[in-house]
């Protein structure tokens, strides 16, 4: 069976009811345009200055995700609100977490972000995002009419012993919300989201972050679905806004019957 999905394209900033605003109009653009998954970008509710980070955090049941909710209901579709940065009680750091709600507005997968990008290179640039959040530890799949989606973020895209794990727990679709550098998204982006999709025969959602940032550099944008045998099935320009294109199961059965890899995995 064949549904159509939907990755959102946005320059999130410090006005998190804008970002909201904007996140809104382009879901409902999404589903008036028949996409009945939607993916928005990491951050997509806020991205500001480390100081203003931890007011800006919300849980789980803050605002924003309450807002997703409702909107994914009355909608009546999957929802992947990109990731948000979680406020975990008693502790000084927080989650960069991922949630798929469902149509009822439920919460079907909960992933926090398990590869945290540090890198000091002396009088260039020093980022140290575990200063400030903390590692999950859990891999996570949900299960939807759609297809079972493995979920993650942005840096984790580099490890695929992650994805192969979310292969082997029954994955068919693989989210990767991201806000990529332009640096190492001209470089890098386009083979590991296709590298991806190839070694575990999956769609690939990978809803960005595009244009000039509040820390001062450029996101790469490029938000890209692929299909299970690596061809891109949808690009966004360098402009907010939304791309769609159609998961097709039986498809995806057919690449994984002809091209038996997964089942000729030796190592798990």
């Amino acid at each position: 069976m064949t549904h159509l999905a939907a990755a959102i394209q946005m320059t999130s900033g410090s006005d998190k009811a804008a970002n909201l605003e904007k996140a809104e109009h382009l879901i409902r653009l999404a589903a008036a345009r028949g996409a009945k998954l939607v993916a928005l970008p990491e951050v997509f509710n806020w991205r500001g200055k480390r100081a203003e980070e931890a007011a800006a955090a919300e849980r789980l049941d803050g605002a924003t995700l309450t807002l997703m909710a409702g909107i994914a209901r009355e909608l009546e579709i999957h929802l992947l609100p990109g990731s948000i940065t979680e406020h975990v009680p008693g502790e000084t750091r927080r989650y960069n977490t991922s949630v798929l709600i469902g149509p009822q507005g439920d919460r079907l997968g909960v992933y926090r972000k398990i590869h945290l990008f540090d890198v000091d290179l002396p009088g260039r640039v020093t980022v140290k995002e575990s200063d400030v959040k903390m590692p999950g530890a859990e891999v996570v799949t949900a299960a939807t009419k759609i297809g079972t989606v493995g979920l993650s973020v942005c840096y984790d895209v580099r490890f695929p012993e992650l994805y192969r794990r979310l292969a082997f727990a029954g994955a068919r679709i693989l989210t990767i919300p991201s806000a990529f550098t332009f640096p190492t998204g001209e470089a890098h982006w386009d083979v590991l989201i296709r590298a991806r999709a190839i070694e575990n025969q999956c769609y690939v959602i990978a809803p960005a972050q595009v244009g000039a940032n509040v820390h001062g550099f450029s996101d790469y944008g490029n938000s890209m679905m692929v299909d299970p045998w690596g061809r891109v099935i949808a690009r966004a320009s360098d402009q907010e806004g939304v791309v769609i294109a159609p998961i097709d199961m039986e498809y995806l059965e057919r690449v994984r019957r002809e091209l038996p890899s997964l089942a000729h995995a030796r190592l798990r």
